[in-house]
């Protein structure tokens, strides 16, 4: 249903973009009035977004944005170390020249944008996509996809931070570097050494907001 989509999307993006924060309390009629549209589709939304490990439904509190803790988190890099790690070794035997090209391109417009946040994670997102996507591999590109939906609830990117975005531009062109030269296992090593600053930095900005959980249950099996 078009509404339904409507709303699941637009509470994505709330999410994703902090404007609904890990913790808070979401309510259907709040929700529906907000976005103009009735509580069927809202509470069909809210549904999918429980199903994905999104939010959950506690016991006389109603639906709430899940907050990450340590350990998942922990869990939920080293699954990217290692999917976009490997999509990054399999790029560099299966991409063409012309996605070698367009990776570089990419970087090149995020070093055009130092400053515009939203520009550098729009870019950055376009970036890892075509990576995977030249790794030609449909199971692979289904986990990841599955990993940076649970990572929507962290909230905005860390290339907010500009020091971040300079450090995150430099590592893309170490791996197109090792792309170019077909080096799969270099290609690999700059992707991990990629997502581990990318932690970091995660890290760090979690801590400073105070939303960093040390314990915290996963989503319902």
């Amino acid at each position: 249903m078009p509404q339904t989509r409507g709303a699941y999307h637009r509470l994505l993006e709330e999410i994703s973009s902090g404007r609904i924060e890990p913790g808070s309390r979401i309510t259907e009629t709040e929700l529906a009035e907000r976005l103009q549209m009735s509580r069927t589709p809202v509470r069909e939304a809210l549904r999918r977004l429980e199903a994905e490990g999104l939010v959950t439904h506690k016991p006389r509190v109603g639906v709430i944005v899940r907050q990450l803790g340590y350990p998942e988190l922990m869990e939920l890099y080293e699954m990217r170390w290692v999917l976009e790690g490997t999509a990054a070794r399999l790029a560099a035997r299966a991409a063409s020249e012309v996605e070698l090209e367009e990776l570089a391109a990419i970087n090149d417009e995020m070093a055009a944008s130092a400053g515009d946040g939203a520009a550098l994670y729009a870019l950055n997102r376009q970036f890892h996509t075509t990576l995977i996507a030249a790794a030609r591999n449909r199971y692979l590109v289904k986990s990841v996809r599955a990993i940076e939906l649970t990572l929507q609830i962290l909230g905005p990117s860390t290339l907010r931070e500009m020091s971040r975005a300079t450090e995150a531009i430099a590592e893309h062109a170490r791996v197109v570097e090792a792309l170019r030269a077909r080096d799969g296992a270099g290609a690999e090593a700059a992707m991990r050494a990629h997502m581990e600053s990318a932690q970091r930095t995660r890290l760090r900005q979690l801590r400073r907001h105070g939303r960093l959980m040390e314990s915290e249950e996963g989503p319902e099996p």
